[in-house]
């Protein structure tokens, strides 16, 4: 049964919930073509895939250059590291939940260490200690324990996806401190206007690259994410039944570098 919007969903609206709703549906109503190896969303996913780069070259790139260029450095760099602090509650959760009570305890002491001497985050003090951010998420954590990653699913506006991670990011939302605490939810449709806004900043040099190397830049981003999807799950050492096996998949986009793709 798909996730109901609680009472107190609806009585503190957010944007979070109707998109993690519509997320799973779009899943749900897709999930009759999972048995088929490969890519069987193919057609429907390249026409999603065509509508994001259409947004995204006539919309979130110029915002995202406007920004970066009227940003002064350290307010860019303070409004990343406040996302990335409340994103470290979800990381916290979700290494519990995979047992790995050595990045539970340092992100922990992130949190600790980053609301408060950080001032809620807006300085990464503990990155100066040696404790570098980690990424967890309820997706990682489904596959930890087992759950097939399933056909590939672009989602409109999000972008790559696949059947285990879609409808987590329902549950990745509501372990965000943003979705509880009242005095953020009061500015909800603003935070996620400037993460959304940061994030893609950030992805600017990526850009740059994947418009280079790309002569097809579905096959390209299909390949890549996935790859990099089964590192994340897999702690830098996937096996290779968990990397997809596309008939046209002949980019690595690791290569020798481990962890340095063209997401990070």
């Amino acid at each position: 049964m798909a996730p109901q919007c609680s009472a107190r969903s609806r009585s503190k609206p957010g944007p979070w919930c109707p998109v993690a709703v519509l997320l799973l549906g779009v899943t749900l109503v897709f999930g009759g073509c999972a048995s088929t190896p490969g890519d069987p969303l193919e057609p429907v996913n390249r026409k999603v895939h065509a509508f994001n780069e259409s947004f995204d070259r006539r919309v979130a790139r110029p915002v995202a250059e406007a920004y970066d260029n009227v940003t002064p450095r350290p307010v860019n760099r303070s409004v990343t590291n406040f996302f990335n602090n409340l994103d470290d509650v979800t990381v916290f959760v979700n290494s519990g939940l995979q047992l790995k009570g050595g990045d539970m305890a340092a992100t922990g002491y992130r949190l600790m260490i980053n609301t408060t001497a950080g001032i809620f985050g807006l300085f990464d003090v503990a990155a100066a200690t040696g404790q570098r951010k980690r990424n967890e998420d309820f997706g990682q954590t489904l596959g930890y324990w087992g759950v097939p990653a399933g056909p590939y699913l672009v989602i409109p506006f999000l972008g790559p996806s696949n059947f285990r991670d879609a409808p987590s990011l329902y549950v990745d939302v509501r372990t965000n401190p943003s979705y509880h605490l009242d005095e953020i939810q009061r500015h909800s449709y603003f935070l996620v206007a400037l993460y959304a806004v940061d994030t893609r900043a950030s992805l600017l040099g990526a850009s740059d690259l994947f418009d280079t190397a790309a002569t097809d830049s579905y096959s390209f981003m299909r390949d890549a994410w996935s790859r990099r999807r089964a590192n994340q799950v897999h702690d830098g050492d996937p096996p290779d039944s968990a990397i997809p096996g596309y008939e046209d998949d002949d980019f690595d986009p690791f290569d020798d570098e481990g962890d340095e793709d063209l997401f990070d």
